[in-house]
């Protein structure tokens, strides 16, 4: 038995192996977009809980060790594969520039690359303006725009893998490509953060914004990952991971350095409480198992239509739960406020902001983002029958 034990494997097992195991710069792309965002949004609650900090907070530190970890994984694959080292992926990349690697890898290298640019931009652009609280400023725009390429790179590296196995293996790539999915509706919900506050969730253009954002990626990864409940995993991804914040966060010290301070911190003020979207993706996934075949504009108007109109039926009774004094706990952490709140201010107050003015103005903006969630529908629809076809 011990002289069975030490016979070399052969060279066939060994490839065979090495085939149905995911390789090491997967795996680094993947802990690149989770680095990505559990800093981006430990650094959004530094600045609510502490202010403007040295640049080289753990959260900032998180935040571009993404752009590291992707970088140089995928800038390995293009140079390996170029080089000839990686005689695998030579069949199965593309050629940009005189460089061979796998499309995605292409993407996610430039999303690095975009990430480490806006660092120093940040830096001097704090140190030339002032402080800023903006999500959406000048060099937070480019940092976002390669977080995404990198999201996008790694799913499309993913897909290039997953498309061309079978089996277990192929089982496997289809949950980090989930994974992915989620994160990347994470992502796009911190773009639009300061737009989604529960004071404006009566509010039409909370709808509009939401509409112009999640329906693309929920179905863009079902259409490509052709499992049954994928969108309901990928909002279940993004519903997890805000509540981990909510939870986890408070339990750290933390405190103002800056004023005015107009409500007390002691810890770490977390995100809000996730949208219900898991709501809309089960019906989604409802939906489209038995309308997969259907015409894709058809089917993109029915989507939008149910996304609408599922979504606003659940978040809209829910914000009034969210404004009483039932959700004011650690679960629900609605009791949560940044020292710079002021306590005359709707979030201080519970109360809701309308952002229209007028009945008719309402209804209008009801009716964009119903709109919107058709058109975008169509766009997932679109981009994910073209990453079923990815091989490279």
């Amino acid at each position: 038995m011990a002289d069975s034990l030490s016979l070399p494997v052969p060279a066939t097992a060994r490839v065979r192996e090495r085939a149905e195991t995911i390789p090491w710069y997967v795996w680094c792309s993947v802990a690149a977009v989770t680095s990505a965002m559990i800093g981006g949004h430990w650094d959004i609650s530094w600045h609510r809980s502490i202010g403007r900090d040295t640049f080289w907070t753990p959260a900032h530190i998180a935040i571009y060790l993404c752009g590291v970890l992707a970088g140089v994984s995928c800038g390995y694959m293009i140079l390996a594969t170029t080089f000839g080292k990686l005689p695998d992926l030579a069949a199965a990349s593309v050629r940009i520039w005189g460089f061979r690697g796998p499309l995605g890898a292409f993407i996610a290298s430039w999303g690095g690359i975009a990430m480490l640019t806006s660092a120093p931009l940040d830096d001097w652009w704090h140190s030339a303006y002032g402080l800023d609280v903006k999500i959406l400023s000048p060099p937070h725009v480019l940092l976002i725009m390669g977080v995404l390429a990198i999201e996008t790179g790694t799913l499309i590296l993913i897909l290039g893998y997953m498309n061309r196995a079978s089996g277990a293996l192929q089982k496997r790539l289809n949950v980090l490509f989930l994974y992915i999915g989620g994160m990347m509706i994470v992502l796009l919900l911190v773009m639009i953060m300061e737009l989604t506050n529960r004071v404006v969730m009566h509010s039409g253009g909370f709808y509009k914004v939401v509409a112009l954002t999640v329906p693309a990626v929920m179905a863009a990864v079902a259409r490509a990952s052709n499992v049954r409940w994928a969108t309901a995993i990928c909002a279940a991804v993004y519903t997890a991971f805000l509540c981990g914040l909510v939870w986890v966060l408070p339990l750290f010290p933390a405190e103002p350095k800056l004023g005015p301070v107009y409500q007390q911190v002691t810890h770490f003020i977390p995100p809000h409480f996730p949208l219900l979207l898991i709501v809309p993706a089960i019906a989604l996934d409802l939906l489209w198992e038995r309308t997969r075949n259907w015409n894709a504009w058809l089917l993109a108007v029915l989507s939008g239509v149910v996304f609408y109109v599922v979504f606003l039926a659940a978040q809209w009774p829910f914000a009034d739960f969210l404004m009483s004094p039932a959700s004011r706990n650690w679960f629900f952490g609605t009791h949560y406020l940044d020292y710079a709140t002021h306590p005359s201010s709707n979030a201080a107050r519970h109360v809701f902001y309308p952002l229209e003015k007028s009945l008719g103005e309402f209804w209008k903006q009801m009716a964009y983002g119903l709109v919107f969630a058709m058109l975008t529908m169509r766009i997932g629809i679109a981009w994910g029958n073209w990453m079923r076809t990815i091989r490279r």
